[in-house]
């Protein structure tokens, strides 16, 4: 696989290509319509292809993210359909098989999230959950029976409070992969601030980065 970036989009990370390794082990990518949300490079909407997704799509705010998304399915010779939106907000009305995401999820000082500049690729507010718990409460309208959502995140912002957000979804979680290190670094470089908040204990400085399945229910 060839992924390339235009200058100011997110360079795919460790919880990227962990994720990309989950999707590809999902039977319903094979033959499936599949949706990437927060796309960046597009790196696991080209996964999703390359796995013989009967369609994708993907989509992101920043147009720059769009633009490479479309130029990395053409360097990978398969077909998404790359869309500028706010996440769900940008497929109205339509249904999946698979919804994957890997969504910024790095608490910063501020609730809200940031309009512009590079921080939109890791900062969610100050819980770090603003667009994760926004997709979760999302996915089941855009889910087909049985149909999954992948996402990422760190334990850091709270694993419990997410599987609880997905049952009161109708999603039905499972932790799919489970990596346990040192903190990345940019959680790293923000240690004291989240002690501070509650969300690491004096001195912890490990971390869980999880991705977590949810299928659609009923």
């Amino acid at each position: 696989m060839r992924i390339a970036r235009l200058p100011g989009v997110f360079r795919p990370r460790s919880d990227s290509w962990l994720l990309a390794s989950v999707l590809r082990r999902q039977d319903r990518v094979q033959g499936g319509d599949v949706l990437d949300v927060c796309t960046g490079s597009g790196l696991i909407a080209v996964t999703a292809a390359l796995a013989g997704a009967r369609s994708v799509c993907a989509v992101d705010v920043s147009l720059r993210a769009v633009l490479t998304t479309r130029l990395n399915a053409r360097l990978n010779c398969v077909h998404v359909e790359a869309l500028r939106g706010d996440m769900l907000d940008a497929v109205p009305g339509r249904r999946f098989d698979v919804v994957a995401a890997n969504p910024p999820y790095l608490p910063s000082e501020e609730d809200g999230l940031p309009a512009r500049g590079t921080a939109r690729h890791t900062e969610a507010g100050g819980s770090g959950r603003v667009l994760l718990d926004r997709l979760i409460a999302d996915a089941a309208g855009h889910l087909r029976p049985g149909g999954l959502l992948l996402v990422t995140h760190s334990s850091v912002i709270g694993e419990e409070e997410t599987l609880d957000r997905m049952r009161a979804a109708g999603l039905e979680p499972a932790v799919a992969e489970r990596r346990s290190g040192t903190l990345g670094p940019l959680l790293a470089e923000r240690a004291r601030e989240l002690e501070a908040k509650g969300m690491l204990a004096p001195g912890e400085r490990r971390e869980d980065v999880l991705v977590l399945v949810g299928s659609l229910t009923g």
